[in-house]
């Protein structure tokens, strides 16, 4: 890759960066991709030389961080053995958590948006996972791995919810 490339590359991902933090700090339809282009330190009419709409900002900040979230679980369930799958699948979940916060209450949000893209974005993102961590506990030999596939995908969100309310006893158990 070319310098001007690379520095193209780093600058949309500082753009997505920024949106991630606008919009959950203030959330997608009160922000701006004026308030976006000013944290990311650039102009406005940058952030439209990568993203026609903010829309399309949203979508790419989503699939940053559901990938995050994807690359993550699947380096735990290829590097880990099957007795410890799941408890070591809920430590890296609470790790992202911790570590990207802002990523998860994007996501929640986004799961509140109507617009058809966005919904869509979130059903695949979820079936995705879903998919992962089911095959993943019925390839570890895990008795009733579809429910508990569904209860982890359930205290996942569960933990979300926790985080975003700052209710830390929801999370115990």
């Amino acid at each position: 890759m070319v310098k001007s490339e690379t520095k193209s590359v780093n600058r949309k991902s500082d753009i997505i960066s920024a949106a991630i933090e606008v919009f959950a700090e203030v959330g997608y339809f009160r922000a701006t991709t004026a308030q976006v282009a000013d944290r990311a330190k650039i102009s406005q009419p940058y952030v439209f030389r990568f993203f026609a709409t903010k829309e399309t900002l949203l979508l790419a900040a989503l699939e940053a961080s559901w990938n995050r979230v994807i690359e993550s679980f699947r380096q735990v369930v290829e590097t880990t053995s099957t007795e410890l799958l799941e408890t070591k699948l809920i430590q890296e979940y609470v790790n992202i958590q911790a570590m990207y916060q802002n990523e998860m209450l994007l996501q929640m949000q986004a799961q509140t948006i109507r617009e058809d893209a966005i919904q869509q974005t979130m059903r695949n993102a979820y079936k995705d996972i879903r998919n992962m961590i089911l095959v993943a506990f019925r390839d570890a030999g895990m008795e009733n791995a579809e429910e508990r596939a569904m209860l982890f995908l359930a205290r996942g969100v569960l933990c979300n919810v926790a985080v975003a309310i700052n209710l830390p006893e929801l999370m115990k158990g």
